[in-house]
């Protein structure tokens, strides 16, 4: 990759560095993402405003959105519709 300034220090101190490949999005961040649920599958959480705790390796694992095809969507606040057709 490309070089890239550390700012530190207030300003104060300036460094260069290599620049990391980025893992906050796709398929490097799912596999980070799975990797961390795996090894906090032991710890609990709390939820329902602390009324209950379950563990992290219950949370079932998300499938992505679900498509919005053939259905009605509202616009202009709630005045009119569109059906979605792909």
């Amino acid at each position: 990759m490309g070089k890239i300034t550390r700012i530190g220090g207030r300003g104060t101190s300036r460094r260069v560095t290599d620049k990391e490949d980025d893992n906050w999005t796709g398929k490097a961040y799912k596999e980070m993402q799975a990797a961390r649920k795996e090894a906090a599958k032991d710890v609990f959480v709390t939820v329902g405003r602390g009324t209950k705790k379950i563990r992290l390796g219950d949370i079932a694992d998300t499938k992505g959105r679900p498509s919005g095809k053939g259905h009605w969507v509202r616009t202009n606040r709630g005045t009119s519709r569109r059906w979605v057709e792909n």
